[in-house]
């Protein structure tokens, strides 16, 4: 199946991504850590994905009616409509485009027993 274009209104090259962490997480909403994170492409705000326990990326998605999301993870550079479901090919977003690779999640939060938490 052949991606789509994403539409012009759904993403900003020229924003910058709003850190290296999941905003809300880092904030102290919900438990703190992550499993992935996700980039709006419309503003940059940076959330967790829909496996980690807060699920940030997505809430964001929607309450700000900012529907394309992309991978913030290294080697990824995928987008995801989540109103339509449907992935995309985007265009090249303001670096960086991934977290740090030494940085996976906050190491001081991420329990051991991790994966009992995930979605």
């Amino acid at each position: 199946m052949a991606r789509q274009s994403a539409s012009p209104e759904s993403t900003d090259p020229t924003a910058w991504p709003s850190g290296d962490g999941c905003v809300e997480c880092l904030a102290g909403d919900g438990p703190g850590w992550w499993l992935h994170l996700r980039r709006c492409a419309a503003c940059g705000h940076i959330g967790c994905c829909d496996s980690s326990p807060s699920r940030h990326g997505t809430k964001h998605a929607r309450v700000a009616g900012h529907s394309v999301l992309t991978s913030f993870e290294p080697g990824e550079s995928w987008f995801w409509d989540v109103e339509t479901e449907t992935f995309f090919e985007g265009p090249q977003l303001s670096p960086p485009t991934s977290r740090p690779e030494s940085q996976p999640g906050p190491k001081d939060k991420v329990p051991t027993d991790r994966r009992r938490h995930l979605h």
